[in-house]
């Protein structure tokens, strides 16, 4: 018998994607609420506890709300809000973070998926953590770019909509500009960092995709790595692995520059080294769909894990907005 599945918040640019992921498939049946009662508590309550596994795409405190509304042991939850990500008791989505991660999603009864931005900084940072390359008290910093799809309908509107009163022309901006991000927590905590990472995101005018960046002064880190040294260490950590890629030095040397909507409409993220032994330099780079493995595709991949169905079930296909 197919599980069923409910999507608790559909209407949103994360629940909106993960539904046409799903739509089609025949071994999962997905169950919605009755738009006329979709604010009705009782309605939402009984779909929560009735389904086989839950994806909640809701602001914080809705999903905080939706889990306390869960009474039964069966359900089984995937929050793609922030609310969890840090929260005792819940498993961190991102099955390719370390060789254990995979099974701990897949018995998991509370997924937290990752963010965007955390998915591109940890998938970078991590090896290099484990490996002793970078230290753990290091004052690492990250930059990024990111389509406006991953600011939400708000953010949505300010780029799209002319009537919308924060309506803006501009071809980019910075923000979070008092460093109080709220990816910050799960950045250091799932890199193994003692100490938080300075973020410095950026949105770009165009939809969707993005470009997370570590540069790193490779002449003052204790162990002076090379290029080759850093990139050895990501292609051992993700060997195998389906979804995410390590590109090699000479592809990456070979590129001039790098399009942050490369990799729109899949579940793939391709991480690269660029840089100089010689200037002593390294510049370490993820690029993902915010919307693909920094969102939906990533909660898809989990619940595909956990309800022990083909792990790429339903992310071969591209999906666009």
């Amino acid at each position: 018998m197919a599980a069923k599945v409910f999507i608790d918040g559909e209407s949103g640019t994360t629940g909106l994607q993960i539904h046409r992921r799903l739509a089609e498939r025949r071994d999962i049946e997905l169950v919605s609420i009755d738009p006329a009662r979709r604010k009705e508590l009782a309605a939402r309550r009984d779909l929560l506890n009735s389904a086989d596994l839950v994806i909640l795409c809701l602001p914080d405190e809705a999903a905080r709300q939706a889990v306390s509304l869960i009474e039964s042991n069966s359900v089984r939850v995937i929050d793609a809000s922030t609310a969890h990500r840090t929260a005792p008791g819940w498993t961190y989505g991102f099955p390719e973070m370390a060789r254990a991660q995979r099974a701990a999603v897949a018995g998991a009864r509370r997924v937290a998926n990752p963010g965007c931005y955390p998915t591109g900084f940890i998938a970078l940072t991590r090896p290099l953590v484990d490996a002793g390359l970078l230290p753990r008290d290091w004052p690492v910093t990250v930059n990024a770019v990111s389509g406006y799809s991953g600011g939400g309908k708000s953010m949505i509107a300010e780029f799209e909509d002319e009537a919308s009163p924060n309506y803006t022309r501009v071809p980019y901006r910075i923000y979070a500009l008092t460093l109080a991000h709220k990816h910050v927590p799960e950045m250091q905590r799932h890199a193994g960092l003692a100490h938080a990472p300075l973020f410095a995101p950026a949105v770009g005018r165009y939809a969707q995709g993005m470009i997370v960046e570590v540069p790193l002064p490779l002449k003052a880190l204790p162990t002076t790595p090379r290029l080759n040294d850093l990139q050895a260490a990501l292609k051992a950590a993700y060997e195998g692995e389906r979804f995410v890629e390590v590109a090699t030095l000479a592809e990456a040397a070979a590129l001039k520059t790098l399009d942050p909507e490369g990799l729109n409409g899949t579940n793939r993220m391709r991480l690269f080294v660029f840089g100089s032994d010689e200037v002593g330099q390294a510049r370490l780079v993820a690029l993902l769909d915010n919307l693909g493995k920094g969102a939906s595709g990533a909660a898809v991949q989990n619940l595909n894990l956990m309800l022990g169905l083909p792990e790429a079930a339903g992310l071969e296909a591209s999906f666009r907005p």
